[in-house]
């Protein structure tokens, strides 16, 4: 999906959002500058979240409320070892959260994941949806 402007980021995130299901574990990858911390805040603000919304570079998570259950925004940036997530409680998150975005994700770590793949282009970027493992697919965005 072509992402051209904000606005259609804003609108990709609102259905993307209405298509995650429960507890869904969404990888957010591309290089850097490709527009994933704005794309977890365009997701917050579909699933009702207010606030502000930054990367968790160096505090590693962030939880925003949602009426739906809190959103854990994850950077694994930079974790040398990713699987170092579960010996730190994110298996505990899954199952009370409305999603898990993990930055920088790894699809070998998490296989059983959605990967948003971002990848710029000039002014504009596409975002790919690649299921792995047990995700469910997502089709019609």
């Amino acid at each position: 999906m072509l992402l051209a402007d904000l606005e259609s980021t804003r609108r990709f995130a609102r259905k993307l959002a209405q298509a995650l299901p429960e507890g869904a574990l969404v990888l957010l990858t591309g290089p850097m500058g490709a527009g994933k911390t704005t794309l977890v805040k365009f997701l917050a603000e579909a699933l009702g979240f207010g606030g502000e919304v930054t990367s968790p570079t160096y505090t590693l998570i962030h939880e925003y409320p949602t009426p739906q259950g809190p959103i854990v925004h994850i950077d694994a940036y930079r974790l040398a070892d990713q699987e170092e997530l579960f010996s730190l409680g994110l298996e505990d998150y899954l199952p009370e959260a409305r999603c898990v975005l993990v930055e920088w994700g790894k699809p070998e770590v998490f296989p059983d994941s959605l990967e948003v793949r971002l990848t710029p282009q000039g002014d504009t970027r596409t975002a790919e949806l690649i299921p792995h493992g047990n995700a469910p697919a997502i089709h019609g965005l």
